[in-house]
Protein backbone atom coordinates (compact mmCIF):
# COMPACT_ATOMS: atom_id res chain seq x y z
CA UNK A 1 0.00 0.00 0.00
CA UNK A 2 1.31 3.42 -0.78
CA UNK A 3 2.20 6.20 1.85
CA UNK A 4 -0.86 8.79 0.42
CA UNK A 5 -3.05 6.03 0.55
CA UNK A 6 -1.92 4.76 4.26
CA UNK A 7 -2.72 8.52 5.09
CA UNK A 8 -6.23 8.61 4.26
CA UNK A 9 -7.76 5.43 4.30
CA UNK A 10 -9.75 3.34 6.88
CA UNK A 11 -9.32 -0.68 6.22
CA UNK A 12 -12.84 -1.35 7.76
CA UNK A 13 -15.06 0.25 10.29
CA UNK A 14 -17.89 -1.33 12.12
CA UNK A 15 -20.24 1.09 14.62
CA UNK A 16 -22.58 -0.51 16.85
CA UNK A 17 -25.18 2.27 17.99
CA UNK A 18 -27.42 1.11 20.41
CA UNK A 19 -30.61 3.23 21.64
CA UNK A 20 -34.43 2.30 22.14
CA UNK A 21 -34.02 -1.29 22.51
CA UNK A 22 -32.36 -1.35 19.19
CA UNK A 23 -28.95 -1.68 17.93
CA UNK A 24 -27.72 -1.03 13.78
CA UNK A 25 -24.57 -2.36 12.03
CA UNK A 26 -22.44 -1.06 9.34
CA UNK A 27 -19.65 -3.27 8.05
CA UNK A 28 -17.72 -1.72 5.22
CA UNK A 29 -14.55 -2.37 3.11
CA UNK A 30 -12.31 0.89 2.17
CA UNK A 31 -11.25 2.04 -0.97
CA UNK A 32 -7.60 0.81 -2.01
CA UNK A 33 -6.59 2.79 -4.99
CA UNK A 34 -4.67 5.79 -4.21
CA UNK A 35 -6.26 8.30 -6.90
CA UNK A 36 -9.55 7.46 -5.39
CA UNK A 37 -8.61 7.72 -1.98
CA UNK A 38 -7.30 10.87 -2.30
CA UNK A 39 -10.40 12.34 -4.28
CA UNK A 40 -12.92 10.82 -2.19
CA UNK A 41 -11.15 12.47 0.94
CA UNK A 42 -11.14 16.07 -0.39
CA UNK A 43 -15.31 15.02 -1.37
CA UNK A 44 -15.71 13.72 2.01
CA UNK A 45 -14.13 16.93 3.47
CA UNK A 46 -16.20 18.99 1.26
CA UNK A 47 -19.09 17.21 2.37
CA UNK A 48 -18.98 17.57 5.89
CA UNK A 49 -18.07 21.66 5.86
CA UNK A 50 -21.24 21.49 3.65
CA UNK A 51 -23.16 19.93 5.82
CA UNK A 52 -22.28 22.16 8.83
CA UNK A 53 -22.30 25.09 6.49
CA UNK A 54 -25.78 24.46 5.57
CA UNK A 55 -26.75 23.82 9.30
CA UNK A 56 -25.20 26.73 10.74
CA UNK A 57 -27.50 29.54 8.27
CA UNK A 58 -30.41 27.74 9.59
CA UNK A 59 -28.95 27.65 13.21
CA UNK A 60 -29.01 31.56 13.22
CA UNK A 61 -25.17 31.14 12.71
CA UNK A 62 -24.75 28.15 14.97
CA UNK A 63 -24.66 24.37 14.31
CA UNK A 64 -27.36 23.11 16.54
CA UNK A 65 -26.64 19.32 18.31
CA UNK A 66 -28.43 18.03 21.49
CA UNK A 67 -26.80 16.46 23.74
CA UNK A 68 -28.10 14.79 26.63
CA UNK A 69 -29.81 17.78 28.55
CA UNK A 70 -28.88 20.62 26.47
CA UNK A 71 -28.69 22.15 22.61
CA UNK A 72 -25.07 23.20 21.73
CA UNK A 73 -24.50 25.92 19.90
CA UNK A 74 -21.37 25.17 18.10
CA UNK A 75 -19.14 26.69 15.08
CA UNK A 76 -16.31 24.73 13.06
CA UNK A 77 -13.08 24.56 14.59
CA UNK A 78 -11.32 21.78 11.91
CA UNK A 79 -11.95 19.19 10.05
CA UNK A 80 -9.40 16.22 10.88
CA UNK A 81 -8.65 15.20 7.32
CA UNK A 82 -6.35 12.13 8.95
CA UNK A 83 -9.38 10.55 9.91
CA UNK A 84 -11.81 11.09 6.63
CA UNK A 85 -12.53 7.55 5.19
CA UNK A 86 -14.53 5.94 2.82
CA UNK A 87 -15.69 2.87 4.60
CA UNK A 88 -17.59 1.64 1.40
CA UNK A 89 -19.97 1.73 -1.35
CA UNK A 90 -21.32 5.17 -0.45
CA UNK A 91 -20.59 5.08 3.07
CA UNK A 92 -18.05 7.98 4.84
CA UNK A 93 -16.88 8.66 8.13
CA UNK A 94 -15.75 12.25 9.37
CA UNK A 95 -14.56 13.54 12.40
CA UNK A 96 -14.56 17.24 13.19
CA UNK A 97 -13.80 19.77 16.26
CA UNK A 98 -16.19 21.79 16.84
CA UNK A 99 -16.81 24.63 19.70
CA UNK A 100 -19.66 25.97 21.84
CA UNK A 101 -20.46 28.84 22.80
CA UNK A 102 -19.22 28.14 26.22
CA UNK A 103 -15.49 27.51 24.99
CA UNK A 104 -15.83 23.90 25.11
CA UNK A 105 -14.80 21.91 22.80
CA UNK A 106 -16.77 19.06 21.51
CA UNK A 107 -15.09 16.15 18.85
CA UNK A 108 -18.32 14.85 17.18
CA UNK A 109 -18.49 11.70 14.94
CA UNK A 110 -20.11 11.96 11.64
CA UNK A 111 -21.77 9.24 9.43
CA UNK A 112 -22.17 10.05 5.75
CA UNK A 113 -24.05 8.05 2.83
CA UNK A 114 -24.75 8.99 -0.58
CA UNK A 115 -23.02 10.07 -3.65
CA UNK A 116 -20.13 11.57 -3.21
CA UNK A 117 -20.97 14.86 -4.66
CA UNK A 118 -24.18 14.83 -2.84
CA UNK A 119 -23.26 13.02 0.28
CA UNK A 120 -25.89 13.52 3.40
CA UNK A 121 -25.03 13.03 7.09
CA UNK A 122 -26.85 9.68 8.42
CA UNK A 123 -25.31 9.90 12.04
CA UNK A 124 -24.11 12.75 14.11
CA UNK A 125 -22.38 11.58 17.59
CA UNK A 126 -20.58 13.08 20.35
CA UNK A 127 -17.25 11.52 20.88
CA UNK A 128 -15.13 13.62 23.10
CA UNK A 129 -15.41 16.74 25.32
CA UNK A 130 -12.53 18.94 25.72
CA UNK A 131 -10.31 16.05 25.02
CA UNK A 132 -11.92 13.25 27.16
CA UNK A 133 -13.48 10.66 25.35
CA UNK A 134 -17.24 9.06 26.13
CA UNK A 135 -16.23 6.40 23.90
CA UNK A 136 -13.78 4.49 22.39
CA UNK A 137 -13.03 2.48 19.10
CA UNK A 138 -11.91 -1.33 19.40
CA UNK A 139 -10.79 -3.62 16.10
CA UNK A 140 -11.41 -7.01 15.93
CA UNK A 141 -8.95 -9.61 14.38
CA UNK A 142 -11.52 -9.66 11.34
CA UNK A 143 -10.63 -5.89 11.12
CA UNK A 144 -14.30 -4.57 11.94
CA UNK A 145 -14.16 -1.85 14.41
CA UNK A 146 -17.04 -1.07 16.99
CA UNK A 147 -17.94 1.12 19.79
CA UNK A 148 -16.47 0.32 23.19
CA UNK A 149 -17.95 2.27 26.83
CA UNK A 150 -15.38 3.63 28.29
CA UNK A 151 -15.72 1.43 31.08
CA UNK A 152 -15.25 -2.20 29.11
CA UNK A 153 -12.00 0.16 27.18
CA UNK A 154 -8.29 -1.90 27.49
CA UNK A 155 -5.38 0.04 27.75
CA UNK A 156 -4.65 -0.32 23.85
CA UNK A 157 -8.50 1.02 23.15
CA UNK A 158 -7.60 4.15 24.78
CA UNK A 159 -3.86 4.47 23.29
CA UNK A 160 -1.13 2.62 25.36
CA UNK A 161 0.81 -0.22 24.16
CA UNK A 162 3.09 -1.49 26.64
CA UNK A 163 6.31 -3.10 26.48
CA UNK A 164 7.54 -2.60 22.70
CA UNK A 165 6.56 -1.29 19.11
CA UNK A 166 7.78 -1.51 15.43
CA UNK A 167 6.36 0.80 13.09
CA UNK A 168 7.57 2.94 10.23
CA UNK A 169 6.81 7.10 10.39
CA UNK A 170 6.36 9.43 7.54
CA UNK A 171 7.18 13.03 7.79
CA UNK A 172 6.28 15.37 5.32
CA UNK A 173 6.10 18.79 5.25
CA UNK A 174 4.77 20.89 1.89
CA UNK A 175 6.46 24.21 0.86
CA UNK A 176 4.28 27.31 0.61
CA UNK A 177 5.24 29.84 -2.25
CA UNK A 178 8.33 31.15 -1.63
CA UNK A 179 9.40 34.69 -2.93
CA UNK A 180 12.68 35.01 -1.93
CA UNK A 181 15.54 33.31 -0.02
CA UNK A 182 14.36 31.08 2.15
CA UNK A 183 15.32 28.55 4.99
CA UNK A 184 13.91 25.66 7.30
CA UNK A 185 14.52 23.61 10.75
CA UNK A 186 13.25 20.40 10.71
CA UNK A 187 13.88 17.96 13.63
CA UNK A 188 15.81 14.80 12.83
CA UNK A 189 15.05 12.16 15.13
CA UNK A 190 17.75 10.21 16.71
CA UNK A 191 18.23 7.06 18.84
CA UNK A 192 18.39 6.65 22.69
CA UNK A 193 18.23 4.04 25.45
CA UNK A 194 14.51 3.93 24.49
CA UNK A 195 13.52 4.31 20.66
CA UNK A 196 16.18 2.82 18.00
CA UNK A 197 15.87 4.79 15.14
CA UNK A 198 16.69 3.99 11.19
CA UNK A 199 16.31 6.92 8.78
CA UNK A 200 15.47 5.35 5.44
CA UNK A 201 15.44 8.34 2.97
CA UNK A 202 15.51 11.79 3.33
CA UNK A 203 14.09 13.67 0.14
CA UNK A 204 14.45 17.16 0.40
CA UNK A 205 14.57 20.15 -1.85
CA UNK A 206 17.54 22.80 -1.82
CA UNK A 207 21.12 22.34 -0.16
CA UNK A 208 20.54 20.68 3.06
CA UNK A 209 22.51 20.13 5.89
CA UNK A 210 23.04 18.46 9.41
CA UNK A 211 23.24 20.55 12.48
CA UNK A 212 23.52 20.12 16.24
CA UNK A 213 22.24 21.60 19.05
CA UNK A 214 24.40 20.89 21.60
CA UNK A 215 22.39 22.36 24.36
CA UNK A 216 20.08 19.27 24.77
CA UNK A 217 21.60 16.83 21.84
CA UNK A 218 19.04 17.61 19.07
CA UNK A 219 19.76 16.79 15.57
CA UNK A 220 18.28 19.05 12.86
CA UNK A 221 18.20 19.18 9.02
CA UNK A 222 18.56 22.78 7.95
CA UNK A 223 17.40 23.56 4.24
CA UNK A 224 18.46 26.66 2.50
CA UNK A 225 15.54 26.99 -0.10
CA UNK A 226 14.68 29.70 -2.93
CA UNK A 227 11.35 30.28 -5.23
CA UNK A 228 12.38 26.72 -7.44
CA UNK A 229 11.25 25.22 -4.34
CA UNK A 230 7.44 26.80 -3.70
CA UNK A 231 5.34 23.85 -3.63
CA UNK A 232 7.50 21.00 -2.64
CA UNK A 233 7.29 18.54 -0.33
CA UNK A 234 10.07 17.75 2.45
CA UNK A 235 9.74 13.84 3.34
CA UNK A 236 11.73 12.03 5.84
CA UNK A 237 10.96 8.36 6.11
CA UNK A 238 12.02 6.39 9.77
CA UNK A 239 11.94 2.88 11.11
CA UNK A 240 11.21 3.14 14.65
CA UNK A 241 11.33 -0.05 17.54
CA UNK A 242 10.42 1.77 21.07
CA UNK A 243 9.76 0.48 24.18
CA UNK A 244 8.03 1.07 26.71
CA UNK A 245 9.16 3.97 29.52
CA UNK A 246 9.56 4.14 33.54
CA UNK A 247 11.37 5.67 36.03
CA UNK A 248 15.11 5.32 34.97
CA UNK A 249 18.42 5.97 36.47
CA UNK A 250 20.24 8.88 35.33
CA UNK A 251 23.81 8.84 34.84
CA UNK A 252 24.46 12.09 35.55
CA UNK A 253 22.45 14.97 36.33
CA UNK A 254 22.68 18.87 36.35
CA UNK A 255 20.35 20.32 38.26
CA UNK A 256 20.75 23.87 37.10
CA UNK A 257 20.01 22.74 33.41
CA UNK A 258 16.62 21.28 34.71
CA UNK A 259 15.66 24.15 37.08
CA UNK A 260 16.30 27.08 35.03
CA UNK A 261 14.26 30.06 34.04
CA UNK A 262 12.94 29.39 30.08
CA UNK A 263 11.22 32.21 27.86
CA UNK A 264 8.14 30.64 27.85
CA UNK A 265 8.28 28.66 30.85
CA UNK A 266 9.31 30.92 33.78
CA UNK A 267 10.39 30.66 37.61
CA UNK A 268 8.87 33.13 38.99
CA UNK A 269 7.52 34.63 42.31
CA UNK A 270 3.75 33.31 40.77
CA UNK A 271 4.55 30.10 40.01
CA UNK A 272 6.03 29.61 43.38
CA UNK A 273 3.64 30.80 45.54
CA UNK A 274 0.72 28.68 43.75
CA UNK A 275 3.82 25.62 43.80
CA UNK A 276 4.21 25.65 47.19
CA UNK A 277 0.92 25.57 48.43
CA UNK A 278 0.34 22.55 46.67
CA UNK A 279 2.82 20.86 48.34
CA UNK A 280 2.97 21.86 51.58
CA UNK A 281 3.16 19.34 53.97
CA UNK A 282 4.20 16.65 51.05
CA UNK A 283 7.44 14.78 52.14
CA UNK A 284 10.04 13.77 49.42
CA UNK A 285 10.62 14.91 45.99
CA UNK A 286 7.97 11.74 44.47
CA UNK A 287 5.09 12.91 46.55
CA UNK A 288 4.96 16.53 45.86
CA UNK A 289 5.39 15.84 42.09
CA UNK A 290 2.67 14.14 41.87
CA UNK A 291 0.46 16.81 43.61
CA UNK A 292 1.54 18.69 41.16
CA UNK A 293 0.22 16.36 38.90
CA UNK A 294 -2.89 16.40 40.08
CA UNK A 295 -3.09 20.04 40.23
CA UNK A 296 -2.50 20.37 36.61
CA UNK A 297 -5.20 18.08 35.62
CA UNK A 298 -7.95 19.95 37.67
CA UNK A 299 -7.27 23.11 37.17
CA UNK A 300 -6.71 22.77 33.27
CA UNK A 301 -9.36 22.02 30.50
CA UNK A 302 -7.95 20.22 27.39
CA UNK A 303 -9.07 22.72 24.60
CA UNK A 304 -7.49 23.76 21.12
CA UNK A 305 -9.49 26.97 21.02
CA UNK A 306 -8.79 30.60 20.61
CA UNK A 307 -5.59 32.59 20.61
CA UNK A 308 -2.70 31.97 22.68
CA UNK A 309 -3.00 27.75 23.08
CA UNK A 310 -0.34 25.80 21.85
CA UNK A 311 2.50 27.77 22.36
CA UNK A 312 3.84 25.93 25.65
CA UNK A 313 3.41 29.19 27.62
CA UNK A 314 3.42 28.50 31.23
CA UNK A 315 1.76 31.77 32.16
CA UNK A 316 -1.12 31.45 29.49
CA UNK A 317 -1.70 27.98 30.91
CA UNK A 318 -1.89 29.16 34.06
CA UNK A 319 -4.19 32.15 33.89
CA UNK A 320 -6.23 30.83 30.70
CA UNK A 321 -6.75 27.30 32.45
CA UNK A 322 -6.84 25.52 28.96
CA UNK A 323 -4.31 24.36 26.00
CA UNK A 324 -3.07 21.29 24.59
CA UNK A 325 -0.18 19.11 25.78
CA UNK A 326 2.61 21.58 25.40
CA UNK A 327 0.89 24.24 27.63
CA UNK A 328 -0.40 21.25 30.28
CA UNK A 329 3.12 20.39 30.35
CA UNK A 330 5.16 23.74 30.30
CA UNK A 331 2.46 24.69 33.29
CA UNK A 332 3.67 21.22 35.07
CA UNK A 333 7.70 22.04 34.25
CA UNK A 334 7.44 25.27 36.23
CA UNK A 335 5.99 24.80 38.72
CA UNK A 336 7.70 21.77 39.40
CA UNK A 337 11.21 23.73 38.86
CA UNK A 338 9.79 26.21 41.03
CA UNK A 339 10.19 23.97 44.03
CA UNK A 340 13.62 23.01 43.24
CA UNK A 341 12.15 19.48 41.04
CA UNK A 342 14.32 19.01 38.12
CA UNK A 343 11.92 18.75 35.02
CA UNK A 344 12.13 18.39 31.27
CA UNK A 345 10.26 19.04 27.87
CA UNK A 346 10.10 16.50 24.77
CA UNK A 347 8.15 16.00 21.75
CA UNK A 348 7.04 14.13 18.79
CA UNK A 349 4.30 11.90 17.78
CA UNK A 350 1.90 9.77 19.73
CA UNK A 351 1.22 6.65 17.42
CA UNK A 352 -2.40 5.24 17.58
CA UNK A 353 -2.68 1.83 19.46
CA UNK A 354 -6.15 1.45 18.06
CA UNK A 355 -5.16 1.01 14.11
CA UNK A 356 -1.62 -0.33 12.43
CA UNK A 357 -1.58 1.94 9.94
CA UNK A 358 -3.02 5.97 9.10
CA UNK A 359 -2.80 9.48 9.41
CA UNK A 360 -1.44 11.21 12.89
CA UNK A 361 -3.31 13.86 14.79
CA UNK A 362 -0.44 16.48 15.00
CA UNK A 363 2.49 16.44 17.18
CA UNK A 364 2.36 15.34 21.03
CA UNK A 365 4.42 16.64 24.09
CA UNK A 366 5.28 14.79 27.54
CA UNK A 367 7.53 15.67 30.31
CA UNK A 368 9.83 14.10 32.68
CA UNK A 369 11.24 15.24 36.19
CA UNK A 370 13.90 14.13 38.68
CA UNK A 371 13.11 12.45 41.61
CA UNK A 372 14.45 9.57 44.60
CA UNK A 373 17.52 9.22 41.82
CA UNK A 374 15.61 8.74 38.69
CA UNK A 375 13.93 10.35 35.56
CA UNK A 376 10.02 9.94 36.27
CA UNK A 377 8.07 10.00 32.68
CA UNK A 378 4.91 11.95 33.11
CA UNK A 379 1.64 12.54 30.37
CA UNK A 380 -0.45 15.02 32.07
CA UNK A 381 -2.65 16.09 29.20
CA UNK A 382 -3.19 12.09 28.50
CA UNK A 383 -3.73 11.64 31.98
CA UNK A 384 -6.63 14.54 32.12
CA UNK A 385 -8.22 12.80 28.83
CA UNK A 386 -8.43 9.29 30.81
CA UNK A 387 -9.09 9.69 34.27
CA UNK A 388 -8.73 5.71 34.69
CA UNK A 389 -5.04 6.23 33.27
CA UNK A 390 -3.98 9.14 35.73
CA UNK A 391 -1.80 6.87 37.97
CA UNK A 392 -0.25 5.11 34.88
CA UNK A 393 1.19 8.43 32.84
CA UNK A 394 2.70 9.56 36.59
CA UNK A 395 5.66 7.15 35.74
CA UNK A 396 4.98 5.96 32.25
CA UNK A 397 5.47 6.87 28.89
CA UNK A 398 3.95 3.72 26.74
CA UNK A 399 6.00 2.30 23.58
CA UNK A 400 3.88 3.83 20.66
CA UNK A 401 5.79 7.05 20.95
CA UNK A 402 8.20 8.59 18.80
CA UNK A 403 10.35 11.58 20.26
CA UNK A 404 11.80 13.86 17.62
CA UNK A 405 13.14 16.84 20.25
CA UNK A 406 14.25 17.51 23.85
CA UNK A 407 13.95 20.95 25.41
CA UNK A 408 13.04 24.28 24.82
CA UNK A 409 14.64 27.41 23.31
CA UNK A 410 17.01 25.56 21.37
CA UNK A 411 19.95 27.01 19.30
CA UNK A 412 21.46 26.28 16.67
CA UNK A 413 24.20 27.64 13.91
CA UNK A 414 22.77 28.75 11.24
CA UNK A 415 19.61 29.48 13.63
CA UNK A 416 16.04 31.64 12.89
CA UNK A 417 16.69 35.71 12.72
CA UNK A 418 13.36 35.19 15.25
CA UNK A 419 15.80 33.86 17.86
CA UNK A 420 15.93 30.18 19.57
CA UNK A 421 13.24 27.63 18.77
CA UNK A 422 10.99 27.50 20.89
CA UNK A 423 10.40 23.39 20.65
CA UNK A 424 10.86 21.59 17.35
CA UNK A 425 8.25 19.39 16.26
CA UNK A 426 6.67 21.08 12.99
CA UNK A 427 8.98 22.61 10.85
CA UNK A 428 10.34 26.72 11.34
CA UNK A 429 10.59 28.23 7.94
CA UNK A 430 11.54 31.79 7.23
CA UNK A 431 11.48 33.74 4.24
CA UNK A 432 13.87 36.81 3.76
CA UNK A 433 13.78 36.55 7.71
CA UNK A 434 9.99 35.99 8.27
CA UNK A 435 8.40 32.78 9.84
CA UNK A 436 5.67 31.50 7.26
CA UNK A 437 3.28 28.40 8.42
CA UNK A 438 4.40 24.94 7.00
CA UNK A 439 1.84 22.54 6.20
CA UNK A 440 2.66 19.37 8.17
CA UNK A 441 1.44 15.63 7.77
CA UNK A 442 2.36 12.72 9.82
CA UNK A 443 1.29 8.73 9.22
CA UNK A 444 2.69 5.46 10.36
CA UNK A 445 2.65 1.76 9.51
CA UNK A 446 3.22 -0.57 12.03
CA UNK A 447 5.01 -3.14 11.66
CA UNK A 448 2.86 -6.63 11.93
CA UNK A 449 -0.76 -6.33 13.22
CA UNK A 450 -1.19 -5.93 17.28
Amino acid sequence: MSWRTTISAAAVFFLVIAGGGRQEGQVAQAASAPSAVDSVTIDIQAGIERHIEEQVRVGGGYFKLPFRDQELRLKLVRVHTEYLSKLGSDRYFACVDLVDVSGDVYDVDFFLSGDSAVMKVTETIVHKLNGQPFYAWEQKGDGTWHRVPLNEASMGDLGVITGKDEFEFLYRARLPQITGAARMWLPLAATDSFQTVEVKSVNAPGKQRALMELEHSNRVLFLDLGPEDSGKNVEIRYQVRRLEKAAYTAETLDRKKYLKTERLVPVNDEFRRIAKKIVKGKKGDLVRARALYDHVIDRMRYAKYGEGWGKGDAVYACDARTGNCTDFHSYFIALARAVDIPARFAIGAAIPSERNEGGIDGYHCWAEFFADGKWWPVDVSEGDKYSSLATYYFGHHPANRFEFSRGRDLVVKPGPASGPINFLAYPVLEIEGKPVRVTTEFSFKRSGRL
